[in-house]
């Protein structure tokens, strides 16, 4: 069975919080590389430490993206690509 880049494999595993933040990084991973979980918390109505705690999920799983930490200044960023 093949999946598309769009369907995202285990996104059933995924609580809530981690579906929000994943489609807020699939959307805007085209356009931008870098994000910061302030930003990304702000965004979506979160804090940065539930991002934070979230992203996790998401650079273990294997989904379309690829999800790195990268820095820490003035709030975690995080690399994502394609």
């Amino acid at each position: 069975m093949s999946t598309t880049a769009d369907a995202p494999t285990q996104t059933p595993s995924l609580s809530e919080k981690q579906q929000r933040i994943l489609r807020y990084l699939k959307e805007r991973a085209d356009k931008q590389t870098y994000f910061k979980s302030r930003l990304i918390a702000d965004d979506l109505d979160l804090s940065a430490k539930e991002v934070g705690t979230n992203m996790k999920a998401i650079e273990q799983g294997e989904f379309a993206l690829s999800v790195e930490k990268w820095g820490y200044s003035s709030s975690t960023t995080w690399m994502v690509t394609t």
